[in-house]
């Protein structure tokens, strides 16, 4: 059994403890967050986030148990006042996979605030996260908070373009819709899988979807469930497939939204984007005042080229936040990607040592006619702060193709690398764009 498993509960200060959840904690944890988590606010509670707890603790999930959960209570009375939890999962980097702890469902009341309870929590499953293996942990959450716990904001999140009624394209008098949508169900889970890998080239960062996985997203939840999204098959008036669609079951306020819309490889996106413009539109409208349609994407997507000029409103990613807690581990993981860049760079065959310094540590890069040969942790000597330096956690935006090197060194004046070491940062990590739909 694992060690944090077995581990008795941690007395805090001011009268509350730190433990696990158990199976008869499902009501006061779904209460608790239901009510932090709720865009009301705290006296009217969120019922798809209560659902979407109740689903965690109750019903099988692929890669989460209850004990996940981990939560503070009050020793007199028994109450819960603050919660989180750590959804493992994989994700990859290029085409190597990693295992990814994330955080999620930080909640606390508000008398309980700003007495260290998250942090407590925080400790406990990040050596929970590091027990597992899991190489970086990943969370979602409201600015600059997150990174009191060593996180830093270096993958795109969101992003949306926005379509409102004059574009949604009419189809011609006479014609028949050229593409159907229908609700995929088990069967079709091969076909989900093989779809979403063509479309992992367009990321740099993804998440793995395993058949297991894709069985729980399309039936493993509550239908009202915070988390849970309708699945459509896209296919021709024939039967054949062609893609998926995928959305929430109501209105965001009042705007229909696609989260996540993929075809398969060599079907045009020009061709079948009007039919989900206009199935969109008909059933956002079936749920209430629509006013919008968006197809919530990411950064980058084709079918912002595809209809550009349907989605005249740009809504800018926001960003996850990244913790990283053995980079010469995670840099060795990952050292074939970034001997592939390498070899495909004006550096090929490269042999050297690249130090990189963070001010107060640091790692050393070793290459051998273009081979990572060795990641090793490196401190800086006095004026020797590396070939390149970044302040603070900044070259996490580096590493994960968040920002290039050039548009760091113009936000940060301590952030500098030398003529080599720009050559050979611009080859290993360049700026690609990310679009990560994680396991909830």
């Amino acid at each position: 059994m694992s060690t944090l498993q077995s581990e008795e509960p941690r007395f805090l200060a001011d009268g509350v403890r730190l433990r696990r959840a158990a199976p008869d904690d499902v009501e006061a944890i779904a209460e608790l967050q239901a009510r932090a988590h709720s865009d009301a606010g705290w006296d009217t509670p969120d019922e798809g986030v209560r659902l979407w707890i109740r689903d965690l603790l109750t019903r099988p999930h692929p890669t989460f148990q209850p004990a996940d959960f981990v939560m503070v209570e009050v020793l007199q009375t028994g109450a819960i006042v603050s919660s989180m939890c750590l959804i493992s999962q994989t994700w990859r980097y290029g085409s190597i996979p990693f295992g990814v702890g994330r955080p999620e469902l930080v909640a606390t009341h508000p008398d309980y605030r700003r007495r260290g309870l998250v942090r407590a929590q925080f400790e406990l499953l990040h050596a929970l996260s590091a027990e597992r293996g899991e190489l970086l942990q990943a969370i979602t959450g409201i600015p600059w908070y997150y990174r009191q716990f060593g996180y830093e904001m270096a993958l795109s999140l969101y992003g949306a373009r926005i379509g409102y009624a004059p574009q949604v394209p009419a189809l011609k008098e006479g014609q028949v819709e050229p593409y159907r949508l229908r609700q995929a169900t088990e069967e079709d889970v091969p076909f989900l899988m093989a779809v979403e890998a063509h479309a992992a080239a367009r990321s740099v960062v993804g998440c793995v979807r395993d058949a297991a996985m894709w069985r729980y997203e399309l039936g493993g939840r509550s239908p009202e469930a915070a988390e849970r999204r309708q699945w459509w098959i896209i296919e021709t008036p024939e039967g054949e497939r062609v893609g998926f669609l995928a959305h929430p079951a109501g209105l965001w306020n009042t705007t229909i939204s696609a989260t996540a819309y993929e075809l398969r490889e060599g079907v045009s996106w020009l061709a079948v984007t009007p039919a989900v413009v206009r199935y969109l539109w008909a059933y956002g409208g079936s749920k209430g005042k629509c006013l919008a349609f968006s197809f919530s994407l990411g950064e980058t997507h084709p079918v912002y080229e595809a209809f550009s000029a349907g989605l005249p409103r740009i809504q800018p990613p926001y960003a996850w936040y990244v913790r990283v807690p053995d980079l010469p581990a995670f840099l060795r993981h990952i050292a074939p990607v970034l001997e592939m860049r390498l070899a495909q760079s004006v550096a090929a065959g490269h042999t050297g040592t690249l130090t990189l310094g963070f001010y107060r540590s640091g790692v050393r890069l070793t290459f051998e006619r273009g081979c990572l040969t060795e990641v090793a942790p490196w401190e800086p000597q006095g004026n020797d702060t590396g070939a390149a330096a970044f302040p603070n956690l900044t070259f996490l935006q580096l590493l994960f193709g968040y920002r290039a090197l050039a548009e760091l060194r113009a936000a940060f004046p301590d952030c500098y690398a030398n003529a080599e070491a720009t050559v050979l940062l611009n080859a290993l990590f360049p700026k690609q764009p990310s679009s990560v739909w994680p396991v909830s």
